[in-house]
């Protein structure tokens, strides 16, 4: 003490840090570390579950799709719509029983 420096209890010159005030700013670190990561995952969850009702969207509309046309296809494909075809435009018609022949295997 005998260059000018007074000395007060607590108050040591140290080069390090302590170790308390390392945690401390670990701890502050790792606080903001989990708030970025919470925020981060919020808006990634935001974004996943309008990805979600979007693709819900789409999959109602097609299967409203799906359905009109599984009635156009039976209403295309009727035996009496086919039959009538048959006959307007190709003149397909039944044979006289006469001409219809009986193959044995």
């Amino acid at each position: 003490m005998s260059q000018g420096r007074v000395w007060m209890p607590g108050l040591e010159a140290s080069p390090r840090p302590s170790l308390r005030l390392v945690l401390v700013v670990l701890l502050i670190i790792a606080a903001l570390a989990s708030a970025v990561a919470v925020t981060t995952t919020s808006h990634l969850t935001r974004e996943q579950y309008a990805r979600l009702q979007q693709l819900e969207r789409e999959q109602n509309q097609l299967q409203t799709e799906w359905g009109q046309l599984l009635l156009e296809e039976s209403t295309w494909s009727s035996p009496a719509r086919i039959e009538r075809l048959a006959s307007d435009r190709l003149e397909m018609h039944l044979p006289d029983i006469e001409r219809v022949e009986v193959i044995e295997p």
